[in-house]
C-alpha cells in the first residue's frame, strides 16, 4: 500500500456559486435552533407486521435510538429500520419501522429515555427503508449575523437554486472518508459493513461533487453542453440533450427539466458529446476511485447539479438573528443551503 496514499487528504473547497458569503453566522447553537421533520410521502396502512413510530428526539443519535427502541421491544437490532440519519445535535422528527409480527403491539408508552418522546404508533405492512421519504422541512435559526443586508441579499438568491451538493460531513474531516475508500480499493479490508458503506459513498459524492464545482468555475452550472444528461423534474427520468435550440433551452428556463452530474459506477456514461467528454476528462484524475467504485457494485446513476429549496421563508428574530424554513428532497443536504448564506 502506498504510504503517501496512506496520509492523502481531500480538499472539500468546492466553489460556491453566488460567491463567498459576506456575513458570518452561528447555527446549531442549541437543538432547538435546528429542527427537522421528515416527510414520508406515503400514508401508513394501520395494520401490518410491522409497528412504526412517530419520534421525536433532541439531541440524540438515530441508530442508538435505534438499538434503544430493539430492546424495549425485545427483537435484534436489525429488525428496525429508518428511513434516513437525522442530526444528532437537533430537535428532529423522524419514522422508525419495527418488524413485529403478531397482533400483540408493545406499550410504547412505557419507553423512556432522555430526549426522546414516541408521538405516535401505527402498524404498517412492509417496514421503512433506508431512503424511503419523499423529503425533509427544515426549520433552522442563525444567529450572531455579522452582516444583515449582505445575508438579507444571500436569503433572496439561495432561492434560485444552490449547489446540490454533498454535505462535508458526509466525507469527514479532511476527506477522511474519501482517503479510507482510496485505501480500501487499494486492498485494505474493512469488514464493517456500516463503514464499507460510508466509505463508497463518500468517493461517490466526491466525485459529483467535483463536477459541480468545476461547472460552477466555468460558468455551466446552468448553460448546458451539448450531450447533457438532463432530468424531468416530474418523473425523475432522464435524457440527453441532442440539441440546443431556444426550444429546449426554455424547458431548462421553465424548470421542466434539470441538468445533471454523475454518479460513478459501472457501465457507460449516460451523457454524450461535449457533456460526455467534459465529465470524463474532468474526472480522468480519479480513476482508482472509479475502479473502485466499479468493482464494489455501484452503477452510474444521475443526480441534479442545482436544489431549489421549496417552500421557502426567512423571519428576521432581531437585527442579528433569522428563523429559516424550507423544504428539500430526499438525499439533499441543508448545510448545502447554509453554505451559500453564512461563513
Amino acid at each position: 500500500m502506498n504510504e503517501e496514499n496512506e496520509k492523502q487528504q481531500f480538499s472539500l473547497d468546492f466553489n460556491y456559486l453566488y460567491g463567498k458569503p459576506q456575513s458570518s453566522g452561528l447555527f446549531k447553537q442549541s437543538c432547538e435552533d435546528f429542527n427537522v421533520q421528515e416527510d414520508l410521502g406515503f400514508e401508513l396502512t394501520g395494520e401490518g407486521e410491522h409497528v412504526c413510530l412517530w419520534v421525536q428526539k433532541v439531541g440524540e443519535n438515530t441508530q442508538f435510538l435505534a438499538r434503544e427502541l430493539a430492546k424495549f421491544a425485545e427483537i435484534p437490532a436489525k429488525n428496525v429500520s429508518y428511513a434516513g440519519l437525522k442530526d444528532r445535535q437537533g430537535d428532529t422528527k423522524q419514522w422508525f419501522s419495527l418488524h413485529i409480527p403478531g397482533k400483540i403491539t408493545p406499550d410504547f408508552s412505557l419507553f423512556e429515555f432522555p430526549g426522546v418522546t414516541i408521538l405516535k404508533v401505527i402498524r404498517h405492512h412492509k417496514k421503512i427503508k433506508t431512503g424511503a421519504l419523499a423529503g425533509n422541512y427544515f426549520s433552522i435559526v442563525l444567529r450572531e449575523i455579522s452582516d444583515k443586508s449582505a445575508l438579507q441579499k444571500a436569503l433572496q438568491q439561495v432561492q434560485e437554486g444552490v449547489p446540490n451538493y454533498f454535505g462535508a460531513q458526509r466525507f469527514g474531516f479532511d476527506g477522511y472518508n474519501v482517503n479510507a475508500a482510496l485505501t480500501m480499493f487499494q486492498g485494505r479490508k474493512i469488514k464493517d459493513r456500516f463503514k464499507r458503506g460510508i466509505y463508497l459513498s463518500a468517493a461517490r459524492s466526491y466525485l459529483f461533487n467535483q463536477v459541480i464545482s468545476a461547472r460552477i468555475k466555468d460558468a455551466l452550472y446552468k448553460t448546458p453542453l451539448l450531450g447533457d444528461c438532463v432530468q424531468f423534474v416530474g418523473n425523475r427520468s432522464f435524457f440527453p440533450l441532442m440539441d440546443l435550440e431556444p426550444a429546449t433551452m426554455e424547458r431548462l428556463e421553465r424548470r421542466e427539466v434539470c441538468l445533471t452530474a454523475p454518479l460513478w459506477g459501472a457501465g457507460e456514461l449516460t451523457s454524450e458529446l461535449d457533456a460526455k467528454e467534459y465529465e470524463t476528462v474532468l474526472l480522468s484524475k480519479y480513476q482508482e476511485i472509479q475502479a473502485g467504485l466499479v468493482k464494489n457494485g455501484l452503477k452510474q446513476e444521475r443526480r441534479p447539479l442545482l436544489l431549489i429549496p421549496e417552500k421557502f421563508s426567512a423571519v428576521w428574530l432581531d437585527d442579528r438573528s433569522v428563523k429559516i424554513d424550507f423544504y428539500l428532497p430526499s438525499g439533499c443536504y441543508a448545510t448545502s443551503v447554509l453554505r451559500e448564506l453564512v461563513i
